[in-house]
């Protein structure tokens, strides 16, 4: 799960509702800055597994300070934007259709070439939006530390226990028996109390069905490479040099089949967004105002 190193929003960003044609989603939205050199564009981004839109914070002030207009999500039955208690609302075919409408309010509403990114499991979500629309608004797209297919067999035994507790617990049950698993890892700092309180409040927000519905997701995603391969949109493969989810040469070898840009953050892992933001935020606008630019129609 990545870590924001603030939640104090930055200059030029407001926190709302984005209303699309399947329902409003909680957003994050920072304003292109009026001294960038040249406004560039907007970007979508889309969250992972039991993440949210703070989970981009420190992205959006370098972003827009280069002439973005960034627009971080929670998605449906993530943190602030709630969500029906009912599994199948959250199969990828729902997810994916509220990321194509998210595209579409967003497209009508500011001009220029639209761009969306997916970390983690919003990358197989994004994908599978792409799939089924087509390049549709987009410019391009970024899967950041998002693999070909399922996670790791390590990661897969954790998300199981994930799914074999959370229908018989409840979040805050669930909650603390995770922390408690945590306290065991010695790769899993201890938060500051700013940030426990947030991870907290966001898992608690959550809905349960959510987590579960999409750590499925994650165990049995099929390798969708080659199909993304063949729609023409610019792509980008960003990560950092070490990845528990999917090994990094897995990622390189996604890339080569993808015909994509492929990034390696340098010192991050798999949350390269918080982990280094500055150097990732250096490697999307390179890319989003160079290829994804040249792929704007």
């Amino acid at each position: 799960m990545s870590r924001p190193t603030t939640l104090d929003l930055p200059e030029r960003v407001s926190a709302h509702r984005l209303d699309t044609s399947r329902g409003s989603f909680a957003v994050l939205d920072a304003a292109p800055s009026p001294d960038a050199p040249a406004l560039h564009g907007t970007a979508l981004l889309v969250p992972g597994f039991t993440g949210s839109k703070e989970d981009f914070l420190d992205l959006l002030g370098p972003l827009s300070a280069a002439g973005f207009r960034i627009v971080a999500v929670d998605g449906r039955g993530q943190h602030e934007s709630g969500g029906p208690r009912d599994e199948a609302a959250y199969a990828q075919r729902e997810l994916a259709a509220d990321v194509s409408a998210q595209g579409a309010a967003l497209a009508a509403r500011y001009d220029g070439p639209l761009h969306v990114l997916g970390h983690s499991l919003g990358g197989h979500i994004v994908r599978a939006s792409v799939l089924a629309d087509g390049p549709g608004p987009w410019a391009s797209l970024t899967l950041m530390s998002s693999g070909p297919a399922e996670i790791t067999e390590a990661q897969q035994v954790r998300t199981q226990l994930l799914i074999d507790h959370l229908p018989t617990m409840d979040m805050e049950t669930a909650w603390r028996a995770m922390r408690a698993l945590d306290a065991d890892r010695a790769d899993v700092p201890p938060a500051p109390a700013w940030l426990d309180d947030f991870l907290h409040r966001r898992w608690v927000t959550t809905a349960p069905e959510q987590l579960i519905a999409t750590a499925r997701q994650l165990m049995t995603e099929p390798d969708r490479v080659g199909e993304l391969a063949a729609v023409p949109l610019p792509k980008l493969v960003l990560s950092g040099e070490v990845d528990y989810a999917w090994p990094v040469p897995l990622l390189d070898a996604m890339a080569d089949r993808l015909g994509a840009r492929r990034v390696v953050i340098k010192g991050a892992e798999h949350s390269p967004n918080a982990e280094r933001p500055a150097e990732t935020a250096a490697a999307l606008v390179a890319f989003w105002a160079g290829e994804g630019a040249a792929g704007a129609r």
